[in-house]
This record gives structure tokens, C-alpha cells and sequence, in this order.
């Protein structure tokens, strides 16, 4: 289970990678720059678009041109083909600190996301949020954050995972998969040092893959909460994963060289780069796609 450099793009916060299956590519956003990119294993294409502000999360609507994105301050449609925006609604503009981060759909299609708090402070004052299908937007019953992470669902939908990634644990919450209700926080791994919990998926047997970021490495933890194995990843920040491939058994990494000194930088000349790990017995599953 080499990682294998596939894209080496010097991103300063590359994030948010997903698999699209009707393209057989694969996406992400280099958040700081403020672009969506996307690459064509087959055919080695690269292509990116930038955006307004910068784009923090994002998924794939039943319009294969259509993505639901998550700016910074906002959530809006864009349009691949066209470049066009077209606006949802504001997040947060009561925070100034705060911005939107992670980001996933549950298993009934509804967008479910966080915020960020970006000042040095990081006071835990970021939220969880869900965009229902009508567009209607609603704050998740959930304790306040600092860094928004790790959201995913388990194959039933009735479990959403979660983090602060400044609290180095992953929780995990009922989530009632008919009216979205969430109960019952509670720790389900403690993500021991280096690194701190980063973006998460889930794959085809209920396990959760984990990024973490400052541990050099991408965990997968069975539905108990154990580690059930560790991918090194060779480069010290990975920030998400995702399955992809016409199998799904291809795990993309993003990865992030934001905070390093230049002397850091040089010892880690892959940082922010996109890594795609080749898996056995290990498959992943199709992205929801936002139902709205």
C-alpha cells in the first residue's frame, strides 16, 4: 500500500477530495488559492477553475455540470461548464473569524458542513450546519467547534461522524436519517499523536478512513473505534481521502503544506500534493450527491 504521487501541486491547503464516478475523475480545492481542481487518471488531464473566495467544500448534484459548492462565506451553485455562481445563502456572517470547512452529504442527500474559526484564539464558536433538499438551511444541535472535520455517515445513515480537530478526537452522534436530528455525542477514537484528525470517509464494510494531519498517515478504524491498519503517507499534512477508480479501490489523499517554514518546505518537498493509494480488498463507495 505505496502512496503514489499523482499530482504534485504545491498546494498550500489542498482539501476536500472526491471521487466523481460519472467522469471517472477526481476533484478537489486547493482552498487558499480559491480553485477547484480536477485530474483525469486515464488520460493525465489536469484542469482548474478558480473561484470567487475560497472554496472550502463542495458536492456533486444530479446536473453532471452542477456542483453545490461551500465558499468561504456562503453556499451557491456552480456551473462547470459556464464558470457561472449562482447564490443559496450567507453562513456565519455574524463571525467575522469564521469561514466554512469539511463538508459531505448524508445518505438522504441533504448537505451537511461545518465552520472554522481562523483566529489564532481558536475558540470553539463554529457550528455544524445541513442544507435540506429544499435549501433550507438548519444548525445541527451539536456542542461549538473550532475546526470543523471528519464528516461522514455510516452505511445506514444513522450514525454521523464528526471532529474537532483541535480536540485530536473523532465523535460520532445518532443521527435520525428522517428528520435529521442529531443525539447522543460521543468519543468513538482518540486520535493519538503526532497528528490531529483530518478529513474522513467511509467505505464499503462501515469502516472510517482518517486523514491526519501532522502524522504523516491516513488510519482506517473498524466500526468499534480500534485501528484496523495505517497508510504512511510521505509527506507530513494529509487533509482528506477518498475511494475512487472504475472499482473503487484507488484512495486519493490530498495533502497541505500550510504553516511550514521554508526549511520545513524543503524537507518535505511533496507537501500539497495528490496522492493515490492502491488498495486490496478494500473498496469504497460512490459519492451521495446533493439531492436538492
Amino acid at each position: 500500500m505505496n502512496a503514489q504521487l499523482l499530482v504534485d501541486g504545491h498546494h498550500e491547503l489542498g482539501e476536500g477530495v472526491l471521487w466523481c464516478d460519472r467522469s471517472q475523475s477526481v476533484f478537489w480545492t486547493d482552498i487558499h488559492a480559491s480553485r477547484l481542481w480536477n485530474h483525469d487518471p486515464q488520460t493525465g488531464l489536469t484542469r482548474s477553475w478558480g473561484m470567487p473566495e475560497r472554496l472550502c467544500c463542495y458536492a456533486f448534484t444530479a446536473d453532471p455540470q452542477q456542483l453545490l459548492i461551500g465558499l468561504e462565506s456562503r453556499l451557491a451553485f456552480f456551473n462547470l461548464s459556464t464558470g457561472t455562481i449562482a447564490p443559496i445563502c450567507r453562513i456565519e456572517d455574524d463571525l467575522p473569524s469564521t469561514r466554512l470547512n469539511d463538508g459531505r452529504c448524508d445518505r438522504q442527500g441533504r448537505f451537511v458542513f461545518g465552520t472554522l474559526n481562523e483566529d489564532p484564539g481558536r475558540a470553539p464558536i463554529a457550528s455544524f450546519y445541513r442544507l435540506n433538499t429544499d435549501l433550507t438551511l438548519e444548525r445541527l444541535s451539536l456542542p461549538s467547534i473550532a475546526i470543523s472535520n471528519s464528516i461522514c455517515f455510516s452505511l445506514d445513515g444513522k450514525l454521523m461522524y464528526h471532529c474537532d480537530s483541535m480536540a485530536g478526537k473523532i465523535m460520532v452522534c445518532d443521527y435520525d436519517t428522517a428528520s435529521g436530528a442529531v443525539s447522543g455525542q460521543r468519543v468513538f477514537a482518540d486520535v493519538a499523536q503526532p497528528g490531529g484528525p483530518d478529513g474522513s470517509t467511509i467505505d464499503a464494510e462501515g469502516y472510517l478512513w482518517n486523514a491526519q494531519w501532522g502524522g504523516a498517515r491516513v488510519v482506517r478504524y473498524a466500526p468499534d473505534g480500534r485501528i484496523d491498519r495505517v497508510v504512511a503517507i510521505p509527506t507530513s499534512q494529509p487533509s482528506c481521502v477518498a475511494f475512487g477508480g472504475a472499482q473503487f479501490d484507488t484512495l486519493y489523499v490530498t495533502t497541505a503544506h500550510e504553516g511550514m517554514s521554508a526549511e520545513q518546505r524543503a524537507a518535505d518537498p511533496q507537501a500539497g500534493a495528490l496522492f493515490a493509494v492502491a488498495l486490496a480488498g478494500v473498496r469504497g463507495l460512490p459519492e451521495v450527491r446533493f439531492a436538492g
